[in-house]
């Protein structure tokens, strides 16, 4: 049965592009921004059996969402709920069609490990801000087993002091409840490996989006007070709504 709900799943996952596709390459073709990355993430996280909830209030106007990183389904979380564009690392740009889709959903590929790249990527990023779409960063830089918050890189939160544009910084707990530590990608379990044991589950996952009170930059001296006033809120979201763990990963 494992086999079987893993083939529906990248069978819904196909179908959501092929929905999706064709009508936004029009939207390119007229040069009209186009809405259906978005769809495409929230479709997404439905077929790999992701439920979506809401929590709080995502903020009306610009905004910098900071949030803590558990697994690859995060990303169709947020992004199908927020529309964001997210930073990440440079690798995934080579991916073979995740890459590309990527790039569709106008994601800022940064080299995290490569020195002297840094003033480069704060441009790039300021640039991104100067749209009105969403920017999402996941500022432990890597994914977690959701236990807690690795320390956040300040590094690229440089470019809200001050920010291109009138923008909010909006702290968001990613939170799969009970099942946080069945759902999580860490450690050195591969790609594949995650992606074939989540798309076997049995039933669908729920996540909660926590969407916490945002604060200006402006607020912030520097770059680590930030990044310290995210974590925390963060943090303290966590603490708040810690959930016995239901299950753990299996071994593989």
């Amino acid at each position: 049965m494992a086999s079987v709900r893993r083939l529906l799943r990248l069978g819904a996952l196909a179908g959501s592009l092929l929905i999706c596709l064709f009508p936004h390459l029009l939207w390119r073709i007229a040069r009209r921004p186009s809405p259906w990355p978005r769809r495409f993430l929230a479709l997404a996280a439905r077929s790999v059996g992701a439920r979506v909830r809401i929590a709080g209030r995502p903020h009306d106007g610009d905004m910098f969402l900071l949030a803590n990183h558990i697994s690859w389904i995060d990303i169709l979380a947020l992004g199908g709920a927020t529309g964001s564009a997210f930073v990440s690392h440079d690798g995934v740009a080579r991916w073979p069609v995740i890459g590309w889709l990527a790039a569709q959903n106008n994601t800022l590929f940064v080299a995290r490990e490569r020195r002297g790249a840094l003033s480069g990527q704060l441009d790039a990023l300021r640039a991104a801000l100067l749209g009105h779409q969403p920017v999402a960063l996941f500022p432990e830089g890597t994914t977690s087993d959701g236990s807690g918050l690795l320390p956040f890189k300040p590094a690229l939160l440089a470019v809200l002091l001050p920010p291109p544009r009138a923008v909010m910084i909006q702290p968001v707990h990613i939170d799969y409840g009970p099942e946080t530590a069945a759902i999580a990608w860490y450690g050195d379990e591969a790609a594949g490996t995650n992606a074939r044991r989540i798309l076997s589950r049995k039933g669908p996952m729920t996540v909660t989006l926590r969407f916490l009170a945002p604060f200006d930059p402006a607020d912030c001296a520097d770059r680590k007070v930030i990044a310290a006033m995210a974590r925390e809120r963060i943090a303290a979201s966590m603490a708040k709504h810690q959930h016995p763990s239901a299950c753990a990963p299996p071994p593989v």
